[in-house]
């Protein structure tokens, strides 16, 4: 089971296609040994806050995730994302990653931590 933590990228398409591509890999390599996986985003990516780069990963991210999660649906393992703001620290964000890795429930999904989202509640 694997977590992948995006790096910050400028708007440069180099650094976006180096930080798609470690993603692809780490997700690749989860798929090829039918386990689930996590990648997790800055909030303000999705929304385009912190630049074109890393909006585009963001966007990528969360795509791919709910591309793998139709082909893991028929496997057994889940690919979600999990998008955090600024005032949730890593041990939350770790402690859903491993929540939604252990699970084996909810696949395609974004999930969202932190003072910035209200919304879903999961148990």
């Amino acid at each position: 089971m694997s977590i992948h933590w995006t790096e910050q990228v400028d708007d440069d398409w180099a650094d976006v296609k180096a930080e798609l591509g470690r993603a692809f890999q780490m997700s690749r390599t989860a798929a090829q040994a039918e386990e689930s996986f996590v990648y997790v985003v800055h909030h303000d990516d999705l929304l385009g806050r912190r630049g074109s780069g890393n909006a585009m990963v963001a966007a990528g991210l969360l795509s791919a995730a709910r591309t793998a999660a139709l082909e893991g649906s028929r496997k057994g393992w889940t690919a979600n994302v999990i998008a955090y703001d600024d005032e949730a620290d890593r041990e939350q964000v770790e402690r859903w990653a491993n929540w939604m890795l252990d699970s084996n429930g909810a696949t395609g999904e974004l999930i969202r931590i932190g003072h910035s989202h209200l919304g879903k509640a999961l148990p």
